[in-house]
């Protein structure tokens, strides 16, 4: 049965969020309360459908990325955001942990304007209350196309049995 129309069925908005390497952030959203599904990425490039070793060599200009399909009536999309800035050091510009490159930037990809306004009020605050240590370098840009990820990157930490990268 296609739920769409059922009164029981959660409301799905979408939120893209790019941290750095995606196999911690996917973790962290998938096992929020409110989140119905994550899938990991490339966006913000221009080349079409592509690959892992494609985003690697930094020429397509793809983030790594995850994509968030949530129930707003569950969790807010400002929350996503602050957990999104909790999950990285948004003051490196194009790198993770020991990840270096432009696949690996901090970005918040937004679907509509109320994600704009409410990721860049978020960003703002995090600046003025000096929250991390330097300025945030995160770029708040439109969505693009998101290309899904080779199938052994999705849940790919649960799948080997990690609880999470070791930044």
């Amino acid at each position: 049965m296609d739920d769409r129309w059922s009164v029981d069925a959660p409301r799905r908005e979408k939120a893209t969020f790019a941290a750095g390497c995606f196999w911690g952030v996917e973790a962290r959203f998938r096992g929020m309360e409110g989140v119905i599904s994550t899938r990991v990425g490339y966006t913000g490039g221009t080349t079409a459908h592509p690959t892992y070793g494609d985003v690697c060599t930094g020429r397509t200009g793809h983030a790594e990325a995850v994509e968030v399909v949530f129930d707003p009536t569950i969790i807010g999309y400002g929350e996503l955001v602050e957990t999104f800035f909790s999950l990285h050091d948004p003051t490196t510009v194009n790198r993770h942990g020991p990840d270096v490159g432009s696949q690996y930037r901090s970005a918040i990809f937004f679907h509509d304007e109320d994600q704009r306004r409410i990721a860049e009020n978020i960003r703002a605050r995090l600046e003025e209350e000096d929250a991390f240590f330097g300025p945030i370098v995160t770029s708040i840009e439109p969505a693009q196309v998101f290309w899904e990820a080779e199938e052994y990157h999705q849940n790919y930490l649960e799948k080997h049995g990690r609880g999470g990268c070791r930044f």
